[in-house]
């Protein structure tokens, strides 16, 4: 059984969640949507009047809404330039991504800034690859940091992709692949290993079931080069962080907390633990050679200890809690325009 490592410092991370529910219909509106996902325990986040676009009818800083075979994709324009977009239903959205059109490598988001850390872990840095593309800056920051690195982004809806390539200009190139394909079955058909592995795909709160298994992570594991390491992105206000955390250390001998501003992200990999002295060193290095705008050294400062349930029982294949197939039919229903 895997346990959870000891960083230098541990404390609780401030909770201003990223990925919170919002209505961009009115505060009026907030005591609705809070009892949609009271049972997820999430917490708000009303939009603030948007900015110089215009909008498209009567929703302001709105520039486009797609509706794909997955989602309700907007994205809007807010008033200090970024860009934000978010999936949902006609009420209820979920923040996916900030993006900072004029810096490509801005991570305005700072559990995006906290997934990178395995760039410290990682044994090398030859190929990585992330599951959910969201708006892509994740992705890219680890492309155009490490430009002789490989990445690969998986994402399951080509709307997503598209709505990337289009307004987020994060599109393939020479050492930047899209596959619109699910992860799993992406690692499921794949023959290669990587030595980061990034998992970030959300419907609404959570993670889809099938990528957040015991199953599923073995399966990373098997997709891990040697010294390779796993990021997950994980909501930790939901019921499913403490089977989250048993399900990660079920198939992983060593895991890390990094804090994020309201998410947590789990680092996760195999072998011998890694030594404190070692890796501090190893990031300086790294930080010297690839001048990461996010300072390595600095991120190894934001690990601490949660408090979980060590004791939860891992989710596998054939176990789904109620509590999670209930969330995702509220999510999933399309709920009338007032």
């Amino acid at each position: 059984m895997a346990s959870p490592e000891a960083p230098a410092q541990a404390a609780d991370p401030q909770l201003p969640a990223p990925r919170r529910a919002f209505r961009l219909l009115g505060l009026a509106g907030l005591a609705a949507a809070g009892a949609a996902v009271l049972a997820a325990a999430l917490w708000f986040w009303p939009q603030e009047t948007a900015g110089p676009a215009p909008g498209i009818g009567n929703d302001p800083g709105l520039v486009t809404k797609v509706e794909s075979l997955y989602n309700d994709i907007y994205v809007y324009r807010q008033d200090d330039g970024d860009y934000l977009l978010s999936f949902g239903a006609k009420r209820l959205r979920y923040i996916e991504s900030i993006i900072d059109p004029k810096d490509e490598l801005a991570l305005p988001v700072a559990y995006t800034q906290s997934m990178t850390t395995g760039l410290a872990y990682a044994g090398e840095l030859k190929k990585a690859m992330i599951i959910g593309l969201g708006g892509g800056r994740t992705a890219w920051y680890h492309h155009k940091s490490v430009p002789g690195m490989k990445m690969t982004a998986v994402e399951l809806d080509p709307a997503v992709v598209d709505i990337a390539g289009e307004y987020f200009k994060v599109r393939p190139e020479p050492g930047f692949d899209i596959v619109v394909e699910d992860g799993r079955v992406f690692l499921t058909r794949s023959q290669d290993r990587y030595d980061i592995i990034l998992v970030d795909a959300y419907r609404g709160p959570f993670v889809p079931f099938h990528l957040l298994t015991s199953e599923f992570y073995r399966l990373v594991a098997e997709h891990l080069a040697p010294g390779g390491v796993a990021v997950q992105n994980v909501e930790p206000s939901t019921m499913l962080f403490d089977p989250a955390v048993a399900t990660i250390r079920s198939a992983f001998d060593h895991v890390v907390f990094v804090a994020g501003e309201g998410n947590i992200v789990i680092l996760a990999y195999n072998g011998p633990e890694k030594d404190e002295a070692a890796l501090k060193q190893a990031a300086a290095a790294r930080q010297a050679q690839y001048h990461f705008r996010y300072d390595l050294t600095q991120l190894l400062n934001r690990r601490f200890t949660p408090r979980y349930n060590a004791r939860a029982a891992p989710l596998t294949d054939d176990f789904a809690p109620v509590e999670y197939l209930k969330a995702i039919a509220r999510h999933n229903e399309k709920q009338a325009e007032e």
